[in-house]
C-alpha cells in the first residue's frame, strides 16, 4: 500500500469531502481515503497493482471536483 496526496478544488463543504471519501473507497484497490475540506486535499492509501493516480483523479472528476497529485510527501 502507498499513500498519495491530492489537492482538490471546487469543494463547498465537509459533505463534499465525505462524498469523495465514499466514492474513492468504493474503488477496488483503495484501502482508505481521508479528505479534508479545510485543507482542500485528500490522502488516499492505494494498492498500486489495482489502482493508479489517474484512476483516483478521474473518480474525483466524475463527482464534479478537480484534483491533482500533490507534490508534498505523505
Amino acid at each position: 500500500m502507498v499513500k498519495k496526496k491530492f489537492k482538490i478544488t471546487d469543494m463547498h463543504c465537509s459533505s463534499c469531502a465525505l462524498t469523495i471519501d465514499m466514492d474513492l473507497e468504493d474503488l477496488d484497490g483503495v484501502k482508505k481515503a481521508q479528505t479534508s475540506y479545510a485543507k482542500a486535499e485528500t490522502e488516499v492509501e492505494i494498492n498500486t497493482e489495482k489502482v493508479n493516480e489517474e484512476m483516483v483523479i478521474q473518480t474525483i472528476k466524475k463527482l464534479g471536483y478537480t484534483a491533482v497529485l500533490s507534490t508534498s510527501e505523505v
